[in-house]
């Protein structure tokens, strides 16, 4: 039990640890790109940490199992560098008794990231689906931002306020588009002293209305052009088109996908089921693969490791594309992928205890004559 708590101890505290540095390099890299969008005018800032803490479980659940991969690479790899794993040998504690230790710690991480993939993931992507359908549908206006240039959605025009109050009253504002009228083209541009956002009791269609301005319309490069000066101009906004309102099967729970029958929801399905038996496989296969000589370093095989770990992840992936598609049947699914990967790691465990399967050919011995 002494040797079950050490080995816990180690395994776990260097999972934590390596979790927490993998979690802040895809966070970082998560914000920078929210932070882009935020700052081109396609996300509010203020939902940014929302999004953020929404997509931490899906985050989570693609590290932890690299997290404790390398874990017990690293731990492992540290105990026969120290001698410690010869000790233990030689106190009568086997591969066996190594391995049957770490399928513990490797059931415990597999109910977490099960729990994660089948629960709490598709949650927090669900909310984060509001949020962003939610960006989607607010105004163009909503999103602009004082003082800088801000392009209308398809290209259409080009926007720009000086100052905006907080209750949404723009100041300075210019206004540039092509001419939408079929007599007419050019374009147009719209200088008002204010501006703001009105939407029509009927129609339900939102307007931008202009006070105090001038319209020019004409062709850039000739002298024909049109001057009208207005009190009240209204330009219509083009709302969001429901192509754009997506829902990611992602967002959808465990059990609307398990009643599914359309291929892309089986694959997430699988996805989600794959992520635990992941989980357990790279734990077989990280026990053969932490042995190491003392003069080698621990480190010495955590690259080969690290690249098996990869192919696995990716056959995965291409697995569910596959699925996808159709090209797999859905009862051979991701299977066949985690298969490989156990035959794999019984066949590294076999090696280690000792298996050479050309031994029996020579085993014979040799008989001397006297």
């Amino acid at each position: 039990m002494i040797v079950f708590r050490y080995f816990a101890r180690s395994v776990l505290t260097s999972t934590v640890a390596v979790c927490a540095v993998l979690m802040l390099v895809i966070v970082s890299s998560r914000f920078v790109k929210y932070l882009a969008s935020a700052a081109s005018g396609k996300l509010d800032p203020s939902v940014l940490l929302a999004i953020i803490g929404f997509r931490l479980p899906g985050f989570l659940e693609l590290v932890l199992p690299l997290a404790f991969f390398l874990s017990i690479l690293l731990a492992y790899g540290q105990l026969y560098v120290d001698s410690e794993m010869t000790v233990l040998r030689a106190c009568g504690m086997g591969e066996g008794t190594f391995l049957r230790y770490t399928m513990v710690f490797a059931l415990l991480i597999a109910a977490i990231v099960a729990w994660l993939s089948l629960a709490v993931s598709p949650a927090g992507f669900a909310k984060v689906e509001e949020l962003s359908n939610a960006q989607r549908q607010r105004g163009e206006l909503e999103s602009l931002t004082a003082g800088r240039f801000y392009s209308l959605r398809d290209g259409r025009g080009v926007t720009y306020a000086e100052t905006i109050t907080s209750e949404g009253r723009m100041h300075d504002v210019f206004l540039a588009q092509g001419s939408e009228s079929r007599d007419a083209t050019g374009m147009v541009v719209v200088i008002a002293e204010e501006g703001y956002s009105r939407q029509s009791e009927q129609s339900g269609e939102r307007y931008l209305v202009l006070e105090n301005g001038l319209r020019v319309q004409g062709e850039p490069g000739s002298a024909e052009f049109r001057l009208t000066r207005f009190e009240e101009f209204g330009q219509r906004l083009e709302p969001v088109s429901p192509s754009e309102l997506r829902a990611e099967s992602e967002a959808m729970s465990t059990a609307e996908l398990w009643n599914s029958d359309d291929p892309e929801h089986r694959a997430t399905l699988q996805w989600r089921l794959s992520l635990p038996v992941l989980v357990l496989v790279v734990a077989m296969l990280a026990v053969p693969l932490s042995r190491t000589n003392p003069r080698q370093g621990k480190f010495v095989k955590v690259l080969p490791a690290v690249l098996l770990y990869v192919i696995y992840l990716l056959s995965l992936n291409g697995a569910r594309g596959a699925l996808e598609d159709g090209d797999i049947p859905p009862w051979v699914g991701m299977l066949w992928v985690h298969a490989i990967f156990l035959l794999i790691a019984l066949g590294l465990l076999a090696w280690n205890g000792g298996w050479r399967p050309w031994r029996k050919r020579n085993s014979a011995p040799a008989v001397r004559s006297h």
